[in-house]
């Protein structure tokens, strides 16, 4: 089974979503990307759809994006 990517900027509404994410997702199933210390998988939300983070991308490509922390142009 492929992955689900997360998608956060370590703000304390990307924190605490990741915290429920991974509350109700296994671990093992859920990729978690810091686009605040990881700036090049900026690219790589951006080109999945992820307009802003909080967000889950699932394996089958839609994005579920949770909250508003950040805006994607605001993290490139």
């Amino acid at each position: 089974m492929e992955k689900a990517v997360f998608y956060h900027a370590g703000c304390p509404v990307c924190v605490s979503a990741e915290q429920d994410i991974l509350h109700l997702i296994p671990a093992a199933q859920v990729e978690v990307v810091h686009l605040g210390s990881e700036k090049s998988k900026v690219k790589d939300a951006d080109a999945a759809g992820v307009k802003s983070v909080p967000a889950l991308v699932l394996p089958n490509g839609n994005v579920l994006h949770i909250n508003f922390g950040a805006s994607i142009e605001d993290l490139k």
